[in-house]
């Protein structure tokens, strides 16, 4: 597997993380594929956590996926144990996958002392390759004797494959005057695209939330944030975003409504969280060396503006240019032009660090080369287009550079 060189984009340090009452978590090295690190996660929830989940539309999903979506069904959206392991994504391995996912949440019931549809299991890393569970039992039982509420950059760290940084993210809200805290950990570099964007998510808090409040405001957050980010287009078998809310020490009454006006800073902090940690893996895109936000407006409506935006975030042709700081406007429009939605050719509108460079369906007449060559330089670039004001549509997505060091980590990832 190639050596892996921290991103460029990369924070300073893994960010102060608030703890969840109600949420305690552990960290295991147990060698499943790497040597001298934790791959082994596992979060341990408060008795009646309500729980939440997006996933992979994928349809080839890795069995861990067609677990946890069985085992919410079956709780009504309960959870006690998340069970994550980095290195292996126990996908396309047919009986064995189910069989190998199955004894994992036996392992955690067991060991936790919970019914066995209220462990959440997921895992990522090689497709393809039976997983090895027998080192999970003595990793479980170890996680148990050393759990504490204070083990975040530890459990994220363990989540990890080609990630050079581990990610993180805290807010703390306000639900009818008491404060309540949110922190969730990600991970995510490379095969990465929208329909879940190969990404892991946990989303922890201890708001007195009903599951179906919190499906409703993971879902609607889930289209800003994680389905709004692209790496390279592909999506992965395992991708799964999940949210879990203890209501320990939160508000008094389970809130069930989401659009609850008692729940507004909740849920703009939830959004804040969210948007942080999927940028956080766009800043650890493979090879990246660029971080990209693309803003699209007038477009029909939402829907459109986000298909353009990806088709933007999504053309090697772009993202090539940025990775060689080429002000090669001209692939944007040869983005926005194939992205199936309606657009004005002649009143199409480019904007490249906030300097108009198309205009009127051909290059704005003050258009200055250097000015815009300067920004592509940046490790922080700007793009926005109006596409002819169809609509009233807009979104933003974010992706990066696209590098030979991408070709390299991917080229022998198996070796």
């Amino acid at each position: 597997m190639a050596t892996l060189k921290l991103s460029p984009l990369a924070p300073a340090q893994f960010p102060h993380i608030t703890p969840v009452p109600g949420v305690e978590l552990g960290a295991f090295a147990a060698g499943l594929r790497y040597k001298n690190r934790p791959d082994i996660m596992m979060a341990v929830l408060a008795e009646g956590t309500s729980a939440a989940g997006v996933f992979t539309r994928s349809k080839a999903p890795a069995a861990p996926v067609d677990w946890c979506k069985a085992a919410l069904g079956a709780t009504g959206g309960k959870a006690r144990v998340v069970v994550c392991n980095a290195g292996n994504a126990n996908a396309f391995t047919g009986e064995k996958g189910a069989k190998a996912t199955l004894d994992i949440a036996t392992d955690a019931s067991d060991v936790i002392g919970c019914d066995l549809n209220e462990v959440m299991v997921a895992s990522t890393g090689v497709i393809g390759v039976p997983l090895n569970t027998a080192p999970f039992r003595k990793a479980i039982e170890r996680m148990k004797d050393g759990l504490s509420a204070g083990l975040w950059k530890e459990a994220a760290s363990a989540i990890m494959t080609t990630d050079t940084f581990a990610k993180g993210a805290s807010r703390v809200a306000e639900i009818e005057g008491k404060p309540v805290v949110i922190s969730g950990f990600t991970k995510g570099s490379g095969m990465i695209a929208p329909d879940m964007a190969t990404m892991l998510g946990f989303i922890f808090t201890n708001a007195n939330v009903s599951p179906a409040c919190l499906q409703s405001i993971l879902s609607e957050v889930t289209d800003r944030s994680f389905n709004s980010i692209t790496v390279d287009g592909d999506t992965s078998t395992n991708d799964c975003v999940m949210a879990f809310a203890t209501g320990v020490h939160a508000n008094g009454d389970t809130i069930s409504d989401p659009a609850d006006p008692r729940l507004d800073d909740f849920r703009a902090k939830f959004e804040e969280i969210a948007v942080d940690l999927a940028q956080q893996i766009v800043k650890d895109g493979e090879g990246a060396t660029k971080f990209v936000t693309i803003t699209i407006e007038g477009a029909e409506d939402d829907a459109a503006a986000r298909t353009i935006g990806l088709s933007v975030a999504n053309s090697p042709l772009v993202k090539t240019a940025i990775a060689g700081e080429d002000a090669n406007w001209g692939r944007i429009v040869a983005a926005v032009g194939k992205a199936g939605e309606k657009a004005d050719r002649d009143k199409l509108m480019i904007w490249i660090g906030g300097q108009l460079v198309a205009h009127k369906g051909a290059v704005h007449p003050r258009y200055s080369e250097e000015e815009t060559s300067a920004h592509m330089k940046g490790q922080y670039i700007d793009l926005r287009v109006d596409v002819g004001g169809i609509g009233t549509g807009k979104a933003t997505v974010w992706t990066c550079d696209l590098t030979y060091e991408y070709i390299r980590i991917n080229g022998d990832y198996r070796s």
